[in-house]
């Protein structure tokens, strides 16, 4: 059996913060030996409310060729990290439509015994970053999977302040989208953990 970790990177994002994090992910779990599969959950926001918002328009154009995610491929993945902007700090509905429909996989077992870790942004600085990220471990509880949360692991996360997941603080303006290093190294050091932990799961249990 190959060591060699799949990773899906399955976020939601509306004006490209959730893209900028995902991409930083995929890369460094790339860097770190994975297969990565980057998908984004569908909208589920009528044209009409995302044509009233510029920057919401423009990512959605921006990322339609971004595939979708499917049961394959948290089937095929031996780590998932699940990724949602806060919404009234919860999970934001376009994610957990998709995670409603794992139920035909959880029916057979098929979530389990998988590392799972997760991020997510705000527009404001205590604007419900751990409950989000808590409401989506919630339903790693049910999969049965390993919650793997990057902890205070690296002194990158002393900065960014974070040991459930990956979080940002998106401040509205022009620069909305886009993160910075501490955001960027935060999500460096949670892939490749997330990496590690899966490489460490598939060694133990091929022996």
């Amino acid at each position: 059996m190959s060591d060699i970790v799949n990773l899906a990177v399955i976020y939601y994002s509306s004006t490209g913060t959730g893209t900028a994090i995902a991409k930083e992910m995929a890369e460094a779990a790339e860097a770190a030996g994975a297969n990565v599969r980057v998908r984004k959950v569908p909208e589920l926001a009528p044209q009409a409310v995302i044509d009233s918002n510029p920057l919401w328009a423009a990512h959605h154009a921006a990322t339609a060729e971004v595939p979708a995610p499917s049961l394959d491929d948290v089937a095929w993945a031996d780590a998932v990290i699940f990724g949602s902007p806060t919404r009234f700090g919860n999970v934001a509905a376009q994610l957990k439509q998709f995670i409603d429909t794992l139920s035909p996989l959880w029916q057979t077992n098929a979530l389990a015994d998988k590392v799972y870790s997760a991020f997510t942004s705000t527009g404001t600085r205590h604007g419900g970053h751990e409950s989000t990220l808590l409401a989506i471990y919630n339903s790693i509880y049910h999969f049965g999977g390993l919650i793997a949360p990057p902890g205070y692991t690296d002194p990158v996360k002393y900065v960014d302040g974070n040991p459930y997941g990956t979080s940002h603080h998106a401040v509205f303006g022009p620069d909305l989208g886009s993160i910075d290093d501490d955001t960027r190294n935060a999500a460096r050091h949670q892939a490749e953990r997330v990496v590690r932990l899966g490489r460490a799961l598939k060694r133990g249990n091929a022996a």
